[in-house]
């Protein structure tokens, strides 16, 4: 009926059906209590004890009927807080309806408006392509001119940019595709194609890559951000490793536990938080921009997960990166 569709109406006829119920039970009570007149229970009086307590009982249904939309509002913005959904669904009562109708539009405004912002980020990195790779152009020129050490220092420098481009567009992504409930990625797939991408840029060395990831573990981001952050896990691995990196998983109450190991000469205790840090690199020798583990962390962070560093078994070090199960 419509005017059930009313949260008023559904609390007000919950409230007067639980008063007639109760009312009824206290009636039978007092009857109990005359004095001289011993309660004698017949037919008549067994129809109202069941009477009063269905009134009584469809009185606690109507108020939770009544109450019910708030738990299934909270529910569905849980479900836009996790990313599970981008929207509140389903129909409210009419004092309810306004509100979600508000929420869903700012939900919607908040979505183009992440969009334009990613449109924006491609642009300028489509715009940044071709001066790069005109000042890497020079670089090739300075050196074949025998000005190697200018050739070293713009190949550096265009890296740099290279890589904060990507730091910032990953972060870009992630913010965009953080409330797509629906992405999954399979852990082992993404290991494994990073795997064999990395041994044959590191195949000079004789690198030994272990994967073994379960086929079940999946995480709950897409693709891309998936092999972002594991490769570049693996290819500060790589970089350290003497012989061996070992890329692991399992499954726990907290999500998706993805190890990656390397033999190498590992990392102070107190070097460990602020390797994590943006623009900050262990040795500051080393190739690299300090961007590759600050993406890794962010990354982690926007889709509900996290990274920590410890001393390896191997002697070298160990990164687990935290995901939110599929």
């Amino acid at each position: 009926m419509k005017w059930m569709e009313s949260l008023r109406a559904r609390v007000i006829l919950g409230v007067l059906l639980g008063a007639a119920g109760l009312t009824g039970m206290l009636h039978l009570v007092m009857l109990t209590q005359v004095p001289r007149r011993p309660m004698v229970l017949h037919l008549g009086h067994g129809l109202e004890v069941i009477v009063a307590a269905g009134l009584l009982v469809a009185g606690l249904l109507g108020l939770r009927s009544g109450l019910s939309p708030f738990t299934r509002l909270r529910a569905r913005l849980a479900a836009v807080h996790t990313g599970e959904a981008r929207r509140l669904d389903g129909a409210y009562p009419t004092e309810v309806q306004p509100l979600v109708n508000d929420l869903n539009a700012l939900l919607d405004r908040r979505d183009e408006m992440v969009s334009r912002a990613m449109a924006k980020a491609g642009d300028l990195a489509h715009g940044l392509k071709t001066p790069l790779a005109v000042l890497n152009h020079e670089a090739e020129r300075a050196e074949a001119a025998g000005q190697v050490e200018l050739a070293a220092a713009i190949r550096q420098q265009v890296e740099k940019m290279r890589r904060q481009m990507d730091y910032h567009l990953a972060h870009a992504r992630a913010a965009a595709s953080g409330a797509d409930g629906g992405a999954s990625c399979s852990v082992a797939s993404s290991a494994e194609g990073l795997a064999r991408t990395l041994l044959r840029l590191h195949a000079g060395r004789g690198l030994a890559i272990d994967v073994e990831v379960a086929p079940a573990h999946s995480v709950r981001c897409s693709r891309e951000d998936l092999d972002e952050m594991l490769g570049n896990l693996l290819d500060n691995a790589c970089k350290w490793a003497k012989s061996r990196v070992t890329l692991g998983s399992a499954a726990s109450n907290s999500g998706i536990w993805i190890t990656v190991e390397d033999d190498g000469p590992g990392l102070d205790s107190a070097l460990m938080e602020q390797v994590l840090q943006r623009g900050v690199r262990a040795d500051q020798a080393a190739p690299g921009s300090g961007f590759g583990l600050a993406i890794v962390r962010d990354l982690a962070e926007l889709h509900g997960g996290s990274i920590h560093l410890s001393p390896g078994p191997a002697g070298g070090l160990r990164a687990s990166l935290v995901l939110p199960a599929a």
